[in-house]
């Protein structure tokens, strides 16, 4: 077998990794080793094939196995990888009891991450038949094959996906509770004060636990019949009925085969790249949520957790890889957005909770159209600025459009834009369409007026 480009994982970052090396170098030989039984998929779309809003798991396929065979990029699905030799340049693998021996000129670590499970007593060992996790095609088809029977399905963990699958539950089961341990929902993308204001019209759909702590699960016949709880405020106990459980507590980086060829680990657990998607180990690349980089505000390092910042890394690490020269920014704004609930919500930067900066905030409710014209909506918006810069940090935003919204506030960040340019940002207008000074711009207003009153 020829050397050429060896890829770990064909998941965003993998696969995308494998079809930007193409772009770059169209003889070189590019292998695929993929321990599922699926080509590229997004994993972002399990919630709404559960809730039937996607009609098959199917569906959420990118590129298929025909895909790949036609661009000349060599996949092999259902196989492990056992060893790296980096001193000969060799992936051993095994695929159906083979051992398989792939030569490689670069490699390409795309492992991923998998579900953190808390300390939950009675969970050490293994999942029981109605506990289920939601990282792959396989963890959908398992919730999705009970679901029919599903009265008291209780979520752990109130971020994106947490949320995301409360919204599918509920179009099937009216009765969902949702358990948060932090005192807010979505802590780790939105200040507290915009997590209560989305948490209490969340609550017209949903029963949501925050500061508790699910302690124990109790088992019978080899199913969860019921948790109990601990409120982290008052130490109060309670037991609550249980038939569905799902564990949506976050992700820890798979970093087993990089650890072994001694690849630099950093302090948040991933591996360790450069702006060029190198490890410390010559010639072998890390990308996607099995590694860390820089948080273009703090500096400090971040678990790779968004698709669209994997495959940016995919493009870096496949141009690379084949011979090109590409980086990455310096550090990425972690900018994200979801709905639930027609309750759309996006935010650029970390919490202000989690900035050592001195910062200044502003706050805004405004509509989505002029207040004369029918058919407008709340939308709220928060800016969070540099006290001593007075320029732009971050933002959050919840209501119509607030992904667009956070786009624009997000390339402020970016451009390191001072608060005075961004409140004179000039915005469309029309009746139908949009107010004559948009909820940022008037959010960008208030910042300006406290950020010159510091």
């Amino acid at each position: 077998m020829e050397p050429g480009i060896v890829i770990i994982g064909c998941g965003a970052a993998g696969g995308t990794a494998a079809q930007f090396a193409r772009k770059t170098d169209r003889k070189i030989p590019v292998v695929i080793l993929e321990k599922g039984k699926y080509s590229q998929y997004s994993k972002c779309g399990l919630p709404y094939v559960i809730s039937n809003g996607i009609p098959s798991f199917d569906d959420l396929v990118e590129f298929s196995e025909e895909w790949f065979k036609k661009a000349r990029i060599d996949l092999y699905l259902e196989t492990i990888v056992e060893t790296i030799d980096v001193e000969n340049k060799q992936v051993i693998a095994r695929k159906n009891n083979e051992e398989i021996v792939f030569p490689y000129t670069s490699l390409i670590i795309a492992t991923g991450a998998e579900a953190r499970i808390p300390p939950i007593k009675n969970l050490e060992k293994s999942l029981p038949k109605n506990v289920f996790l939601l990282r792959t095609i396989e963890d959908g088809k398992g919730i999705v094959s009970i679901l029919d029977e599903i009265d008291k399905p209780v979520i752990v963990g109130a971020g994106f996906i947490g949320l995301e699958l409360a919204e599918s539950f509920h179009k099937r089961i009216k009765d969902v509770t949702i358990v948060e341990a932090l005192p807010s929902i979505l802590p780790n993308t939105l200040d507290k004060d915009m997590s209560i204001s989305i948490q209490k019209e969340l609550s017209k759909y949903l029963t949501i636990l925050v500061n508790h702590l699910v302690e124990e699960v109790h088992i019978n016949n080899g199913y969860v019949d019921s948790i109990t709880l601990r409120n982290t405020e008052t130490k109060e106990q309670m037991k609550m009925d249980v038939d569905l459980l799902v564990i949506a507590t976050g992700t820890k980086p798979e970093v087993t085969l990089a650890q072994q060829i001694g690849c630099r680990i950093g302090e948040t657990g991933g591996v360790i790249v450069n702006n060029r998607c190198m490890t410390s180990i010559p010639n072998i690349y890390a990308i996607g949520d099995c590694t860390e980089y820089h948080d273009f505000i703090t500096g400090n390092s971040m678990l790779v957790g968004l698709g669209s910042i994997a495959v940016r890394q995919g493009i870096v690490a496949g141009v690379n890889a084949a011979g090109g020269n590409r980086f990455l920014p310096r550090g990425f704004l972690q900018t994200c957005t979801s709905r639930f609930f027609n309750i759309e919500v996006a935010s650029v930067g970390v919490p202000s909770h989690r900035i050592s900066n001195d910062i200044i905030s502003a706050r805004y409710t405004g509509s989505s159209l002029p207040e004369y014209y029918p058919g407008g909506n709340p939308v709220t918006v928060k800016i969070l600025v540099d006290r001593e810069k007075g320029v732009v940090i971050g933002g959050q935003v919840f209501g119509e459009n607030a992904a667009q919204r956070i786009n624009t506030i997000a390339c402020a960040v970016r451009n390191q834009m001072h608060i005075d340019d961004f409140r004179d940002l000039e915005t469309a207008y029309a009746p139908p369409i949009a107010p004559t000074f948009d909820p940022i711009t008037i959010t960008g207003e208030v910042a300006s007026m406290k950020w010159r009153r510091k």
